[in-house]
């Protein structure tokens, strides 16, 4: 069963492991950008960034959450407010060994569930069209196709190449 809980990150480990998983991710999703795209994005700069600013990912306005099945760790998403009432999840990624054992659902499960106790109304996410397995997992747990949102970080050049969903946590848009 996967463990959801937040990450520490004024403690070193969970800051050694959260930079692990983001370089994991940002440089899987790199070489695929290079790939369909033909995008490629400074992946030292932004891990750095990342780095710089994880507070943004920390309560009482985000969350960073690690994923942990049978004592390894297995993924993170992160979340980030973007207007008083709507969250964004940012990084979200699961290690290929642990795919399509639930621990991405349960990451998301925990999105939602921590943006919902926060009081936001919505949550949204952006993703490379080429990420169609986490699309499927988006939409089958109850997000949709949305427009683009300003607060996306993706640079508007390369949005063509995006999805943009969201989840409605309560009332409409």
């Amino acid at each position: 069963m996967t463990e959801i809980y937040h990450a520490n990150i004024t403690g070193d480990a969970h800051r050694a492991t959260v930079k692990t998983l983001f370089e994991e991710y940002l440089l899987w999703a790199n070489g695929k950008l290079e790939e369909h795209f033909d995008i490629s994005f400074n992946i030292p700069e932004m891990i750095a960034g990342d780095m710089a600013t994880l507070e943004k990912f920390t309560p009482p306005k985000g969350h960073l959450l690690l994923a942990d099945l049978d004592g390894e760790m297995a993924g993170l998403a992160c979340i980030r407010q973007i207007r008083d009432d709507v969250a964004e999840i940012k990084r979200m990624y699961v290690r290929p060994t642990y795919r399509r054992r639930g621990v991405g659902r349960d990451l998301v499960q925990a999105a939602i569930d921590v943006s919902r106790k926060d009081g936001y109304r919505a949550v949204f996410l952006d993703s490379a069209r080429f990420m169609t397995a986490a699309h499927a997992l988006y939409q089958s747990c109850g997000f949709e196709l949305f427009e683009e949102y300003p607060e996306s970080e993706i640079p508007p050049q390369f949005r063509e190449n995006w999805v943009f969903m969201r989840y409605l946590l309560s009332g409409s848009d």
